[in-house]
């Protein structure tokens, strides 16, 4: 411990007192949900908000999977609009302005611009993304508009100038997936929820008539094994849902399929300016992203189909090469594989087909809500825009398969933990943190030398990791760089370098000794280098004094 301050164990959002409400026997939860990514944090949210006794269970750390792994887009779907899929852009533009309201430290809005090489397309994407803009009503960002050649070159200086005739620009929507997922995971206990990650589910438990009526789960840091009771349980674990179901129904016919879509960083003098490139439509028929984010450039995403689920995707080659390669035939300054800081890959949980299809666009983006003979409601598909209605859509069911009290979803107008409606008096480098960023500053009061950068490259503080643990929930160091902080995601390099650092911050912090610190930086290391090109193992010497 750093200080006489708050203490980590005295917060609300700490995993020791919350695992005890386990310890409960005799206690039957209203909603278990498994899953503690995008869908099951809105579900979550949306149980407890309602005031049911809400328990939710995640086998990693919030948003490890897929909901850390998006092109970092709040959106209606553009693409989707092309295809005519009217109902679920109109859902997601209305979700997407409830997003910016309800969470406006994380979501912003995101200027794009789709230059056009021909006049057809410039009219036809432009009379599209107009319609676009009529479909979000009320909840309309800004303005589309067709604009000249030259303004184009000055939104997008980079731009590739040969045969430019113009092009569009419009108006999405921007945010920070895993530090949305942190707050949402905050806002659950704060409604009454209990939400636990490293705790996974290894069973469900049945009544004589082969309803499920609890699960067997395992704490991953202790070992402790318990056996839960529920009214209902929500499968909402993404790609891995057949997991669940094959628990429920041993050998039963995939309802998901996963897609993996990756993702390259590279500097921001790619871009230069704050305004994002979209190609709607490449030479093989992919969309294609250029998006500034945190001080950096994301391209992306690939479309692949894959048979089989991991925590940790691997780009294939084919991915990297195609987004490098393509994103060079609009950028004047081509980005290589010398400019790569960092390669990510997730995986879409979309609802398979019936039939066997090579090809992830004949598979379904809405999402999906199904309850099996045994009472196990599973929610799959969807996507990270519309995870709110995909809640209400699914505690909606629970109140008629578990016999709750029936209550009515309020989460329209529920604001997310961080929300704050004044940002000029938050530090530019804790904005993310909204109402939070004042007590990362009390820290740094309190102990100046957690006010140090933690790397040259970036703008994070000592103060930040040690908020992690107390206030965030998170247990390793990869928690800290990936989904708190995000860096791993930016610059695995730089991240690797920062690893030592953030490894005693938080042995301090947590009461572990040097040996922990050092198997911290070595498991942080091998998985930093799955995100590089290269490998890279240099860390410098941790430099820390506990104070």
């Amino acid at each position: 411990m750093l200080g006489n301050e708050k203490k980590y164990s005295e917060s609300l959002f700490n995993r020791a007192t919350l695992a005890k409400q386990l310890e409960q026997t005799d206690l039957e939860w209203d909603v278990i949900v498994i899953g503690g990514g995008a869908t099951g944090l809105g579900v979550g949210i949306d149980a407890a908000s309602r005031g049911y006794r809400t328990l939710l269970l995640e086998q990693a750390d919030f948003a490890k999977g897929t909901s850390s792994r998006s092109t970092k887009l709040v959106h209606g779907g553009v693409r989707y609009l092309a295809q005519g899929d009217i109902s679920l852009v109109y859902e997601a533009l209305y979700e997407r302005g409830l997003l910016l309201q309800n969470a406006p430290h994380l979501v912003h809005v995101q200027p794009f611009v789709i230059p056009s090489y021909s006049l057809w397309d410039k009219m036809f994407y432009g009379i599209g993304l107009k319609v676009y803009d009529w479909m979000a009503g009320r909840y309309r960002f800004q303005k589309t508009s067709l604009v000249g050649k030259d303004t184009v070159i000055n939104l997008l200086p980079n731009v590739r100038r040969d045969g430019l005739k113009g092009g569009i620009v419009y108006y999405d929507g921007q945010f920070d997936d895993a530090r949305l997922a942190v707050n949402m995971a905050q806002t659950c206990v704060e409604q009454g929820g209990v939400v636990l990650n490293y705790m996974r589910v290894e069973g469900l438990v049945k009544d004589q008539q082969g309803k499920v009526v609890g699960v067997e789960a395992c704490d991953l840091e202790s070992g402790r094994k318990y056996k839960l009771k529920a009214k209902v349980v929500v499968n909402a674990t993404g790609v891995f849902v057949n997991d669940i179901l094959q628990m429920d129904v041993p050998k039963q016919h995939p309802l998901v399929r996963p897609s993996q879509g990756v993702h390259v960083v590279v500097d921001r003098s790619f871009l230069k300016r704050d305004n994002a490139l979209m190609l709607p439509k490449t030479p093989d028929g992919r969309v294609l992203f250029a998006v500034p984010w945190h001080g950096h450039v994301l391209l992306g995403t690939t479309d692949t189909p894959l048979n089989e689920n991991s925590l940790e995707p691997t780009a294939l080659e084919t991915e990297i090469d195609f987004i490098l390669h393509t994103a060079g035939q609009y950028l004047e300054r081509k980005p290589t594989r010398q400019d790569v800081l960092s390669v990510f890959a997730g995986l879409r949980p979309l609802a398979a087909p019936t039939k066997d299809a090579g090809s992830t666009k004949e598979i379904s983006r809405s999402h999906k809500l199904i309850v099996a003979a045994s009472g196990l409601i599973t929610i799959t598909g969807g996507k990270w825009t519309t995870y709110r209605k995909m809640a209400e859509d699914t505690i909606d069911k629970a109140i008629a398969v578990g016999k709750l009290v029936s209550r009515p979803c309020n989460t329209t107008n529920l604001r997310i933990h961080g929300a704050v409606s004044e940002k000029s008096n938050i530090l530019k480098p804790l904005l993310y943190y909204g109402t939070d960023a004042a007590g990362v500053e009390a820290l740094v009061a309190q102990h100046p030398a957690l006010g140090n950068k933690l790397h040259r490259s970036f703008s994070h503080i000592g103060a930040e990791v040690v908020w992690a643990v107390r206030h965030e929930m998170a247990r390793t160091v990869e928690d800290v760089l990936a989904r708190r902080l995000r860096v791993l995601f930016l610059n695995a390099k730089a991240a690797i370098e920062m690893a030592p650092q953030v490894a005693a911050l938080m042995a301090g912090e947590m009461g572990k000794d040097e040996e922990w610190q050092q198997e911290q930086v070595r498991d942080f290391i091998k998985l930093a280098n799955r995100y590089l090109l290269e490998p890279y193992n240099s860390a410098a010497p941790a430099a820390v004094n506990h104070i």
